[in-house]
């Protein structure tokens, strides 16, 4: 969802749909909200059974990630990172997961920012694959290392110019005078790196790989009596346990 300034309010625009929301003045009488307690879904679109899952939960996520990409569910591999700051205060956002293997899962930000900072001060992290639509969630938690230079500079390469740009630009998750100071961040980047020269990576910008040391799958199911199937490990040389958790 984007949040567009108009000169009747704010103006909501939803990419994912393709509908532009009507705008809204913040002084306007506001409708009546709905009530998040009055609201229901019925869930059993799947199912989990010990017997049928594979040993290695890397292949479980891997057929699932087909699953979810294969139903059409808007941004499939958004996921939530949770982390804990240097004061000991949990910190959650939601970032794009760029990558997975027997290694990790990755992911990338600018190291300088709140959950780079995070990372450097205690390098545990969760996330959640919420896959809603398909009624589904996949929990991870593991330790996090920092990708190699060559790491970091391969995927760089890969993202729009825009996108490399506004990297430069962004002093991520510092405070900013307005949007217009923003703006001119992004353009005093353009006039740096103008068409036609390559962008290089910034030196704050990096990429993180959560290595897993838990795994936990879930599948709606009726009466909110769901399935919760755990895998863990305490180090990546031992087998896998599988364990059912109750909903």
């Amino acid at each position: 969802m984007e949040l567009l300034a108009s000169g009747a309010g704010i103006l909501a625009h939803d990419d994912l749909a393709g509908r532009t929301l009507p705008a809204r003045p913040w002084n306007s009488n506001p409708v009546q909200p709905p009530d998040p307690a009055a609201m229901r879904e019925r869930y059993g679109r799947s199912s989990l059974v010990e017997a049928d899952v594979p040993a290695d939960p890397l292949e479980l996520f891997a057929a699932w990630f087909v699953d979810v990409v294969g139903a059409g569910v808007a941004e499939p591999n958004a996921m939530v990172l949770a982390t804990v700051s240097p004061q000991g205060r949990p910190e959650a956002r939601t970032v794009l997961l760029k990558g997975y293997g027997g290694d990790g899962l990755r992911f990338f930000t600018h190291t300088s920012s709140a959950k780079g900072v995070a990372l450097a001060a205690r390098p545990v992290a969760a996330l959640v694959f919420p896959w809603h639509p398909i009624e589904r969630q996949v929990r991870v938690t593991g330790e996090v290392v920092a990708l190699s230079v060559a790491e970091v500079a391969e995927y760089f390469a890969t993202r729009p110019r825009e996108s490399q740009l506004g990297a430069w630009a962004s002093p991520q998750s510092e405070v900013v005078a307005s949007r217009e100071d923003l703006d001119r961040l992004l353009a005093a980047a353009q006039e740096r790196f103008p068409e036609g020269v390559e962008v290089p990576v910034p030196p704050s910008w990096g990429g993180y790989r959560v290595v897993p040391d838990t795994w936990e799958f879930w599948a709606g199911r009726p009466g909110r009596m769901h399935d919760r199937l755990r895998y863990r490990r305490t180090a990546s040389s031992e087998p896998w346990h599988l364990e059912r958790l109750a909903p």
